[in-house]
């Protein structure tokens, strides 16, 4: 791990430990973030953004353990999705716990992405729980592609700016797939 790796890695810890929100890169586009079990630092982040409450959000994992500690069952075709996907997919699931409520769906869901970015995956190992992802914008603007075109009214109301990959573009976020209890798969984002 590089030293600016590892220093942004624990200087966004340090933030995300105290309830902050951090603007990072992720494996798909510049995100906004916190830490999915702190219910202070979601509704914050949810203001921040100005989102409806009835709109969730999505939190990244980096293995099957935090998804085991998310989901009371998860069904054997995620595991197959995971497997086969080449692209970032979120999956959506049902019945998440050990997360803040806001970030629940109306219908009792939750969408994940298991991270494969080396700055994400090891964050979320050394916090050792979900990390909440949402596009860096506001509600209702274009995602960004590239860390340029992310609104400075924006940057400006986070705790910490991870300074890695800034120099990136990104051509799109990941593909979103739902998994119902009853085994109904519908594309929501290919």
């Amino acid at each position: 791990m590089t030293d600016t790796l590892h220093s942004e890695i624990a200087n966004s810890f340090d933030v995300l430990k105290n309830g902050g929100i951090i603007l990072y890169p992720t494996d798909t586009v510049w995100g906004l973030g916190c830490d999915a079990t702190n219910e202070t630092a979601v509704k914050r982040l949810f203001e921040l953004k100005k989102r409806a409450a009835d709109h969730s959000m999505i939190v990244l994992v980096n293995g099957d353990r935090l998804i085991h500690r998310i989901f009371k069952e998860v069904p054997e075709a995620a595991w197959q999705i995971l497997e086969l996907s080449e692209k970032p997919t979120t999956l959506v699931l049902d019945d998440p716990k050990n997360v803040a409520p806001q970030l629940i769906a109306n219908d009792n869901s939750l969408g994940i992405r298991i991270v494969k970015d080396p700055f994400c995956y090891k964050l979320i190992e050394r916090l050792k729980n979900p990390l909440v992802s949402t596009s860096a914008n506001f509600s209702g603007a274009p995602t960004p592609t590239s860390f340029t075109e992310i609104a400075p009214e924006l940057i400006q109301q986070v705790d910490y700016v991870v300074n890695l990959d800034r120099d990136k573009k990104t051509t799109k976020s990941s593909a979103i797939i739902k998994l119902t209890r009853d085994a109904q798969v519908k594309i929501i984002r290919s």
